[in-house]
């Protein structure tokens, strides 16, 4: 029977490791493939932090045939003499959260791993975990099932030892928990980024990785030597660089910052922070104090230059940023960060140090390198002149449209005002238009006809966008607003329908019309896509009309073949070109009616692929087939 009553004995306590394995989002981030690959992340960090303390040069990587992953090193290995606690050293750090060598200074100056609950989070979410640990003349051995040591010790209590050895290091091999995880199967793109991103801030330090998965064994050897440098200038191997690539480090306050940026001439900024070899995914203060810095010192060079008049204000951090490239690595004796995944740092010292050594290298270097600062300042320029043109735009469509809902006046609504219910249609095409106001319930169901093909906005900017008529009638029914780059006015909670519809004809045509409004929603509605509002409406190809028995719509090719393979009798097929063919009861019956119809919701995944078929159609390599909008894609005649 189950428990009704609230009491002292409701009260749960989780021992040991068993709050890993039935919080496991609070260790790792998620039970996704990220939080998958973050496992390999939190034993390569504990080699790293060896290396950072001067006792590791080379890091071996393996995806073994059997699921699970090998990670050695050839660090001091971790301590197997007996703590006070009476176990192993080792077995300690397995086993007991918050326990480690990172709070000790004297050990690890500066470390990644900080909390002490790495290895024993692998440890927790692994069906087993296996150690051999080389130290001391020997080789050491301690295994472990979803946590659990099951190595006998020895007499002594101590780990048994397995063969000598001249080395040191630790070999951690670990198999995934298919009970905690979706998929345990690694993603050797997502790690081979993740070991580079590593080998570029530690240029002194050599990763071998191996996936042994496959009929070959891949193998990748990373080293950098030019550290950082390199790395900003592979990042922008593919653009055109406006100068060399700019290289300054230095000390503040205990604080050691590195950092490396160029322009290219591209409408963007990409900055990317770390700390103690962490990747910030979400920045922190390392990076405020360095784009702060930047931009001050940039605006006071543009009003020396004369760039920037009196009456002129500045430029914003947008706009010098923009085509900047730019890492920056700060070594921190004792960094803070907002949760265990270490996505954000937090330390007001490292803005104040990054902001202090950033500040003086970049001056030092512009001050003896003036065209490439007019090379910077020519963007920065640019594109405040481009916000300017996009802020006045957006303005204008705000205050003009106010008070107008369907600025093409073709918005058949519907009568219900309660948005869970109603659906929008947006319809390729007048007649298409027609059929579908008369096919529909007016009670909830809303028609917008759209005229042919809308912007491809991948290369228009924002006012282009905003002044289309066909996307001002979109963003006006909708009700929620846009968002861009300067700022976001997208309110989803004012969305007036619960599903919005792609309704276009199933042929190549209508898959261009489908990408192109679904790159629309990508890139200025996503959070639509994200809350699972946008649809794709599947109408059928043909109608088959047997002599005897029931009529039947075909949706494509294949279902086509099917029926000629198990009709008996002759039948006749009607092709429809296009929406605009079937009369109101054939759209009612194929596409509007909520029990018939077939539709398909749109994953961000697939709205991501839409926004990059201009690369597609320009003769690049086609990305995965995993959007439904891509059977005829390549067939299109994309607007580039």
């Amino acid at each position: 029977m189950k428990k009704t009553t609230y009491d002292a004995g409701s009260i749960s306590v989780l021992e040991g490791l068993e709050a890993v394995r039935k919080r496991p989002g609070m260790y790792i981030g998620s039970t996704s493939r990220k939080g998958l690959n973050h496992l390999i992340y939190e034993i390569v960090d504990n080699a790293v932090d060896e290396h950072l303390a001067g006792f590791c040069d080379f890091i071996h990587v393996e995806l073994l045939a059997d699921g699970s992953c090998t990670v050695t090193d050839n660090g001091r290995g971790i301590p197997v003499g007996m703590h006070e606690k009476g176990m192993p050293a080792e077995r300690l750090v397995f086993t007991t959260l918050h326990a480690g060598g990172k709070f000790d200074d004297s050990v690890y100056k500066t470390s990644g791993g900080l909390h002490g609950v790495g290895s024993s989070v692998v440890n927790a979410l692994s069906t087993y975990l296996e150690v051999k640990i080389s130290r001391e003349g020997y080789v050491h051995q301690d295994r472990y099932e979803r946590g659990v040591p099951v190595q006998e010790l020895n007499d002594k209590g101590l780990l048994p030892r397995i063969g000598r050895t001249k080395e040191t290091g630790t070999c951690v091999n670990f198999l995934p928990d298919p009970e905690i995880f979706e998929k345990t199967r690694f993603s050797a793109t997502e790690v081979k980024s993740r070991l580079h991103e590593t080998a570029y801030l530690n240029p002194k330090l050599t990763i071998l990785f191996e996936d042994k998965r496959g009929a070959e064994t891949e193998s990748v050897t990373f080293s950098e030597p030019e550290g950082i440098k390199g790395f900003v200038r592979d990042l922008n191997k593919k653009q055109e660089a406006l100068h060399e690539t700019v290289y300054f480090t230095g000390e503040s306050d205990g604080i050691t910052v590195e950092g490396a940026f160029q322009f290219v001439n591209e409408f963007r900024e990409n900055v990317l922070g770390f700390c103690n070899n962490i990747y910030n995914a979400e920045g922190g203060t390392h990076l405020t104090g360095f784009k702060t810095v930047f931009t001050s010192v940039m605006n006071t060079y543009a009003r020396q230059l004369g760039i920037l008049k009196e009456k002129d204000a500045n430029f914003t951090g947008a706009d010098i940023r923009n085509g900047m490239t730019a890492v920056i690595s700060i070594k921190h004796p004792a960094p803070r960060f907002e949760g265990q995944t270490k996505t954000k740092l937090d330390n007001q010292d490292a803005s104040k140090a990054t902001a202090k050594v950033a500040g003086e290298e970049i001056v030092h270097y512009f001050d003896r390198h003036l065209e490439d600062l007019k090379a910077v300042l020519s963007c920065a320029e640019r594109s405040a002149k481009i916000r300017k043109t996009e802020e006045k735009a957006k303005t204008n469509l705000l205050t003009k449209q106010k008070y107008s809902f369907d600025s093409n006046g073709k918005l058949a609504n519907c009568e219900s005002r309660d948005a869970s219910k109603c659906e929008i249609f947006i319809v390729e095409g007048d007649s298409a238009g027609g059929s579908a106001k008369t096919a529909r319930d007016r009670n909830f169901q809303a028609i917008l006809p759209i005229r042919g093909k809308i912007l491809n906005v991948e290369k228009a900017t924002i006012d282009k966008v905003l002044a289309n008529a066909e996307i001002k009638s979109m963003i006006n029914a909708f009700g929620c607003g846009f968002s861009e780059g300067y700022g976001n006015d997208f309110d989803i909670s004012k969305l007036r329908y619960d599903k919005i519809i792609i309704m276009a004809d199933a042929d190549v045509d209508g898959a261009h019309i489908s990408t192109l409004l679904l790159t629309l929603f990508y890139r200025f509605m996503p959070d639509l896509i994200y809350e699972g509002h946008v649809y794709v409406a599947m109408p059928p190809l043909y109608k088959a009309m047997p002599a005897r028995g029931a009529e039947q719509y075909l949706y494509d090719d294949k279902a086509l073949e099917k029926y000629r393979k198990t009709h008996k009798g002759p039948f006749t097929l009607q092709r429809y070109k296009g929406l605009g063919e079937m009369d109101a009861q054939q759209l009612w019956e194929t596409t509007l009616n909520p029990e018939t119809r077939i539709l398909k919701r749109v994953e961000i995944e697939d709205a991501r692929l839409a926004s990059e078929v201009t690369e597609v159609l320009m003769g690049t390599e086609v990305p995965p087939r995993k959007a439904f909008i891509y059977e005829h894609a390549q067939d299109a005649e994309l607007d580039i």
